[in-house]
C-alpha cells in the first residue's frame, strides 16, 4: 500500500509540469514531506464546468481530501480507510468502479514511504525516482455532506484514492504493493473522462520500470504525522 508520501513542489511548479493553466489553481498548499490520509493533497484532473456544459473540459490542479468518500456514503469516515485501491479490482468494486470509469486523476509526488520489519520495530524507507518525480494514478469522488447547507463552503467533499499494483523488484523487498504510475505520454487519455472502457483505462497505467527507483532507510520521525520537513527524506545509517 501507500500510506505516506512527500510533495515539495509548489502549485505553480506542478501546474507547469502537468500543463495546467495557473488561473485554474484555486488553492495552494505548503510543501509537505509527511502527507498522510485525511490531509489535503494536490491532484490533476480534466473536468468541465457544470454551468458551462458546452465548454470543453480543461486540465485543473486542485486540492482533495486523501481517502475516497463514495457519493453514496452515509459518513465521511469511510474515507479514512479507502486510501488505496487495487488496480486489479478497482473497475469492479462498488466504491471505485464509477470513479474508475469517469473520474480519474494524477497525484504528484516526490516519493513515498514504506515500512519493513516486525510490528513495533518497523523501519521506514523513502522510495523515489532517481530522476524526476512520480505521477501516481488516482481516482476522485465528490461527496455531498447533507448535514450542511448546499451553499456552505464545505458542503461538497472532493476526495481521492491512490491506485496500487504489485511492487517491482526495487520496492518488493520492502513492501509487496506500490503506487501505479501514469507515464507522461498517457496523461491526456488517462485524465480524459471520455476514456471509459476498463481495459483501455488499465492499459494506460504502468508499474515503475525496474531500475528507476531508489530506496533507502530514513528516520523514524516520519512515523509521527505531526513531524514534517525535508529532514524526513534524508538517508540514515542502520
Amino acid at each position: 500500500m501507500c500510506g505516506r508520501y512527500a510533495v515539495s513542489q509548489s502549485a505553480d511548479d506542478l501546474a507547469d509540469e502537468f500543463g495546467v493553466e495557473r488561473d485554474e489553481v484555486r488553492e495552494r498548499l505548503d510543501p509537505d514531506w509527511n502527507v498522510a490520509p485525511t490531509k489535503k493533497v494536490y491532484a490533476v484532473m480534466t473536468r468541465g464546468k457544470k454551468d458551462e456544459p458546452d465548454v470543453a473540459p480543461v486540465r485543473r490542479l486542485r486540492t482533495f481530501r486523501w481517502g475516497l468518500v463514495p457519493s453514496w456514503a452515509k459518513d465521511i469516515a469511510i474515507g479514512n480507510r479507502l486510501i488505496n485501491a487495487r488496480v486489479e479490482t478497482a473497475a469492479e468494486k462498488p466504491a471505485f468502479r464509477k470513479a474508475f470509469a469517469l473520474r480519474r486523476c494524477i497525484l504528484p509526488a516526490d516519493g513515498f514511504y514504506e515500512w519493513r520489519g516486525e510490528k513495533g520495530d518497523k523501519q521506514p524507507f523513502y522510495i523515489h525516482p532517481k530522476d524526476g518525480s512520480l505521477a501516481m494514478a488516482g481516482l476522485y469522488e465528490i461527496w455531498r455532506d447533507k448535514s450542511k447547507p448546499e451553499d456552505a463552503d464545505d458542503a461538497f467533499v472532493w476526495s481521492v484514492v491512490i491506485l496500487t499494483t504489485d511492487a517491482t523488484d526495487d520496492v518488493g523487498q520492502i513492501h509487496d504493493r506500490m503506487p501505479m504510475l501514469v507515464e507522461a505520454d498517457h496523461w491526456e487519455r488517462w485524465l480524459d473522462p471520455a476514456t471509459t472502457e476498463p481495459d483501455d483505462v488499465t492499459r494506460l497505467l504502468t508499474p515503475a520500470v525496474p531500475g528507476i527507483l531508489d530506496a533507502y532507510p530514513v528516520s523514524t520521525d516520519v512515523n509521527k504525522v505531526g513531524n514534517n520537513g525535508p529532514h524526513l527524506v534524508e538517508p540514515v545509517e542502520l
